[in-house]
């Protein structure tokens, strides 16, 4: 089926904000400042800060929710759907998910770079597989299940291509190790996220503004608390602040009084995640969450491009290879090998619009569901 040009927007939406939300976020990592009390100039890893600024942008569509609202009060057309009564706490599952995984996802950032860091999410793909088999009683077909072996093999070759990368003067080789397997884990939770949201956006149809703001909200306010501990507890080697905590929130903002742009780069962090989060979970309602994975492995390219541009990572080729690899785990996933095979069967001519149907169609075709 051919998307609607609202579709279109909403891919592309969330193509261009989410290269924006690593490349900022890796953009203030690689700012180096005084922190409070005129301590040496040192990194800015600060990645549970970070995940926090991420959740005010998310929270942020819950007011745009309700402008919306508000404006469509007394229209005949509103462009908010009616809502059913739903309990808000049944977000707070997926929002616990989310700040877990973002949180692991920003510390290992700091350890490594932006575009191994985004091809290892590919990783999603195989545990949302098997955890949608698992909780929501998919069946995988044949294709499928190699799709997942063949991003297996693209992430071990990206992991590879981390280790020869020995010339990287930014990361130590330790480091790396431990970004990838953070980047890994993080993976398992965000699955577990994703199948949530899916399952609780189509059961419930809450609008995706409220979605995305109700789960901000959650986890906003309760990542905010916990930077109080974590001001005290001690994290040895993965700290990246003088005080040697967890996280030192204190330390941040005098950082950010000493080199402004890392503020522009929270910003910008800050508000491409609002809108990249808003147009993932219309995608997800709109489209599929295969879809969604699919947009988000695209990204990939871009992040990868600008980050050798910048200087900020130097080339492998191995990751060429890794990331083909990872595309084509992708693809076979997603079944895009059936409507190529049409044609190549066909000589090329279009094939009947019902063969080239695939699981990326516009019928809201839930997650893994064959097609």
């Amino acid at each position: 089926m051919a998307w609607t040009k609202y579709q279109l927007f909403l891919a592309g939406l969330m193509l261009v904000t989410g290269s924006i939300n690593t490349l900022s976020a890796k953009w203030a990592d690689n700012f180096i400042a005084e922190g409070c009390g005129g301590t040496a100039e040192h990194s800015f890893q600060h990645p549970f800060l970070q995940a926090v600024g991420m959740f005010l942008g998310e929270f942020s569509c819950l007011a745009a929710f309700y402008l919306l609202q508000c404006r469509a009060t007394g229209q005949s057309v509103s462009s908010v759907d009616p809502q059913q009564p739903f309990n808000p706490l049944l977000f707070l599952p997926p929002a616990l998910c989310d700040m877990t995984g973002t949180s692991l996802m920003y510390v290992a950032l700091n350890m490594t770079s932006a575009s191994s860091f985004q091809m290892l999410r590919g990783a999603v793909i195989i545990f949302t597989g098997l955890f949608s088999v698992a909780f929501l009683g998919r069946r995988l077909v044949p294709s499928q299940w190699l799709g997942i072996l063949a991003t297996i093999a693209g992430l071990v070759v990206v992991g590879l291509a981390d280790l020869l990368s020995k010339q990287d003067n930014q990361h130590k080789l330790s480091e790396v190790i431990t970004g990838d397997l953070l980047i890994i884990m993080a993976q398992v939770i965000v699955a577990i996220q994703m199948v949530l949201e899916e399952k609780f956006v189509y059961k419930h149809n809450v609008h995706p503004l409220r979605a995305v703001g109700t789960e901000g909200l959650f986890g906003f306010v309760i990542l905010s608390l916990l930077l109080v501990p974590m001001y005290y507890i001690p994290a040895g080697s993965f700290s990246g602040n003088p005080k040697g905590t967890l996280e030192d929130a204190l330390d941040a903002f005098c950082q950010l009084g000493k080199q402004p742009l890392i503020a522009l780069a929270l910003l910008g962090n800050i508000s491409s995640i609002a809108f990249f989060n808003f147009a993932g979970i219309s995608v997800t309602k709109e489209l599929s969450a295969t879809t969604r994975m699919v947009l988000d492995s695209l990204r990939t390219v871009v992040i990868w491009a600008l980050s050798l541009a910048l200087g900020w990572e130097t080339f492998h080729p191995l990751q060429i290879l890794g990331f083909l690899i990872l595309l084509t785990g992708t693809a076979l996933y997603n079944g895009l090998h059936h409507p190529l095979l049409a044609c190549l069967s066909r000589g090329w001519h279009p094939a009947p619009e019902a063969e080239r149907e695939r699981l990326l169609d516009g019928n809201r075709t839930p997650i893994n569901e064959t097609n």
